[in-house]
């Protein structure tokens, strides 16, 4: 019963050994999506303050390691810059916009575990603005208003530079920058478009004086040639003024055109990117379902063998249970027969113990009773014998006339002449010798070794 016993708690005990390492295998076997960062914390190989895994799974262990997750969707930030200084100290509004989002390079993505793993959103995009605006700021003051508007790819290419830097040191990595447009409070870039324009029209008027200057050749021909020359002057002078009207208008054109180019070229980015990012996301959310789903479906498998395992277990123990049962159930019984034999057995013994000590006490009484007799008697040991024989002869002649009294004769018959000639009849020769049949009192002292003493008589001898 023991080793069945034990034998059975081992194997449950295995049972669940197994179902707590799979219970354990599926909690603490922690997954992120590609748009994820697992950032596993506490006790981390190579001594490290963290380990960052994307777009993978790890097994997290209790008590002793801890892990958080960053999201990979990227933030929006718009920057209202107004007031910056440029190069010539010329306040400008450079109202833009910056997609940033945290790197998946290993050192950046580091940095992005120390640093920003326990903030919401909002607190990191209001950490970001801050960067922003101090490191566009500086970009602004480095650069001239002509190349910050005529050149707006060297403008594009120090933000990154500047701005993409300091936001690494984040964890950040900066995505895109969309400048909507640049203005100044002075009109200086206005300016410039209507300094070319002037530009044209002073040198119009300068032919015109030069015209003027020619005329004293002759007033004749002055006058001749002066109208057609006005005439030629104020035609190129109108020329020019409509080409320098329309190389500004181009100019501006051409720059609307890369700027709405730009944005529409960002716009066309963010949508590729997000289109991108939501494919992946359902690809990422579709095997996510299929592993929960399988995931379930082996915990369910899982459970069912333990539940069989555990109906097994329980009807063994059930069935060792009745045995044990039946097994003390029948010692009880053993024991109770036993216990009834030993106290039958004691039962009887005492009986027999207590007639023996009573038979004990009857001869011990006898016996001193004989003694004293015997000391009564002088020692004579006949002459007591003899007492004892007298004191039995009442009852000894009681229970010969209780013999003949009980004697019951309806009828005697008796064909019987052989003493007829003496006088004797046969009848009385009967009862006679019926009572001689009776044996003498002496003759029953006699057979018991006592003489009777010579007052009781005495028998002759015929």
């Amino acid at each position: 019963m023991d080793s069945g016993f034990w034998l059975t708690m081992l194997f449950f005990g295995g049972i669940l050994i197994f179902a707590f390492g799979f219970m354990l295998l599926v909690t603490r076997y922690k997954r992120c999506a590609s748009d994820e960062i697992l950032v596993v914390y506490g006790r981390v190989s190579g001594g490290k303050a963290s380990r960052c895994i994307h777009g993978g799974a790890t097994m997290v262990w209790p008590l002793i390691q801890d892990y958080k997750k960053l999201s990979l969707i990227p933030l929006t930030i718009n920057i209202p810059l107004t007031g910056a200084l440029s190069q010539e100290n010329i306040r400008i509004n450079v109202p833009s916009t910056f997609t940033v989002g945290i790197s998946t390079d290993p050192t950046i993505m580091n940095n992005a575990a120390e640093r920003l793993l326990h903030l919401t959103p909002s607190q990191i995009q209001e950490m970001a603005s801050e960067i922003i605006f101090g490191q566009l700021r500086l970009t602004v003051a480095s650069l001239t208003i002509r190349q910050i508007n005529s050149d707006r790819e060297l403008f594009a290419e120090a933000i990154r530079s500047n701005v993409g830097h300091e936001l690494n040191k984040l964890g950040l990595n900066l995505i895109n920058v969309n400048i909507s447009d640049i203005t100044d409070d002075s009109d200086f870039i206005e300016s410039i478009g209507q300094k070319a324009a002037a530009g044209a029209v002073n040198a119009a008027k300068s032919d015109v004086a030069a015209a003027n200057r020619d005329g004293d050749i002759g007033q004749a021909e002055a006058y001749r040639t002066r109208d057609i020359q006005v005439a030629n002057n104020t035609a190129e002078a109108e020329k020019g003024k409509k080409a320098a009207d329309a190389d500004r208008r181009k100019e501006v054109a051409a720059l609307e055109a890369n700027a709405i180019e730009g944005e529409n070229t960002s716009k066309g980015s963010i949508a590729d990117y997000n289109a991108s990012l939501a494919e992946k996301e359902a690809e990422a959310m579709q095997r996510a379902e299929v592993a929960r789903r399988t995931a379930e479906m082996e915990v369910q498998k899982a459970q069912y063998l333990l539940e069989q395992e555990r109906l097994k277990a329980e009807e063994i123990v059930r069935e060792e249970i009745a045995k044990t049962q039946i097994e003390i159930a029948a010692e009880a019984e053993a024991e109770r027969q036993r216990r009834i034999a030993r106290g039958e057995a004691d039962a009887i013994l005492a009986r027999y113990n207590a007639e023996a000590e009573g038979i004990q006490a009857v001869l011990e009484a006898k016996a001193s009773g004989y003694a004293n007799l015997v000391a009564s008697a002088g020692g004579d040991t006949k002459a007591a014998a003899t007492l004892l024989m007298v004191e039995k002869i009442e009852n000894i002649v009681s229970r010969q006339v209780e013999a003949i009294s009980n004697l019951k004769i309806d009828k005697i018959t008796v064909w019987d002449s052989a003493g007829a000639g003496k006088g004797e009849g046969s009848t009385a020769n009967f009862v006679s010798s019926l009572i001689h049949s009776l044996p003498p009192v002496h003759d029953v002292a006699k057979m018991a070794g006592v003489d009777l003493p010579d007052y009781l008589g005495s028998m002759k001898d015929e």
